[in-house]
């Protein structure tokens, strides 16, 4: 299968250093993902709250970026595939650790 919503991807500035929501309840996370068509940091699948899936249900942002550190890979939750992205986002850091 191919992606098709690459066309979501855009050059974004993550919203936080760290996963956004994790933050504000003092939260740990595993690892962050960082969606590429508006820049939320959310913590991934791994992590107790799962708030970059979150994050995804609720606004249909398909791509996500593996941020934490910075990875480079992407993934598309509509099609459950990996994805090339066509850049990597910088990190704002320092990024505290918590896993």
């Amino acid at each position: 299968m191919s992606c098709t919503h690459k066309r979501a991807i855009q050059e974004v500035t993550p919203s936080a250093k760290g996963c956004e929501e994790c933050l504000k309840i003092g939260s740990a996370w595993v690892h962050l993902r960082l969606c590429r068509t508006c820049g939320h940091v959310g913590c991934c699948d791994d992590s107790p709250h799962r708030h970059a899936r979150a994050h995804f249900r609720a606004t249909g942002h398909p791509i996500i970026e593996g941020y934490d550190p910075p990875e480079g890979w992407g993934w598309c939750y509509i099609d459950a595939e990996e994805v090339d992205l066509p850049d990597q986002t910088p990190q704002v850091g320092p990024i505290p650790r918590f896993s």
